[in-house]
């Protein structure tokens, strides 16, 4: 999924967790500065990407009712957020599941815990190797 040499700079959390949610926004805005939207779980955030039109989604794996991985597959299924690029965020980092979630469509996967101070530099290095042939 190229992007296109267009700056990254609107970035959407779908997280269930509250507290990870104000982290990925605080973070991601005062530490990265980003436009940053959050939604509490995979209905509003499909109610909500188009109209925020965010360059890359921090997508959860595991949350109640819809998860991640039905989210990015309403996601393709729609034509005007099939080519947003989305990064799962997840607890489930063996290989074989990291190998799955890329299959399914993510182009990167955030392994939870992760680092606050460096969630800003991570979502620019997955940014810039969307660029790499």
């Amino acid at each position: 999924m190229p992007t296109t040499g267009r700056e990254l700079t609107r970035i959407a959390c779908v997280e269930d967790e509250p507290d990870l949610r104000r982290i990925c926004e605080l973070t991601l805005s005062r530490l990265g500065g980003f436009e940053v939207q959050v939604y509490a779980d995979g209905p509003s955030a499909l109610a909500g990407l188009a109209a925020f039109a965010p360059d890359l989604v921090l997508l959860d794996v595991m949350m109640p009712g819809l998860d991640g991985p039905a989210v990015l597959a309403e996601l393709r299924a729609r034509p005007s957020l099939a080519a947003l690029p989305v990064a799962f965020m997840t607890a489930k980092a063996q290989p074989a599941e990291i190998a799955r979630f890329r299959a399914l469509g993510a182009c990167d996967v955030i392994v939870k815990p992760f680092d606050p101070m460096t969630l800003s530099e991570r979502v620019r290095r997955i940014w810039a190797e969307l660029e790499e042939p």
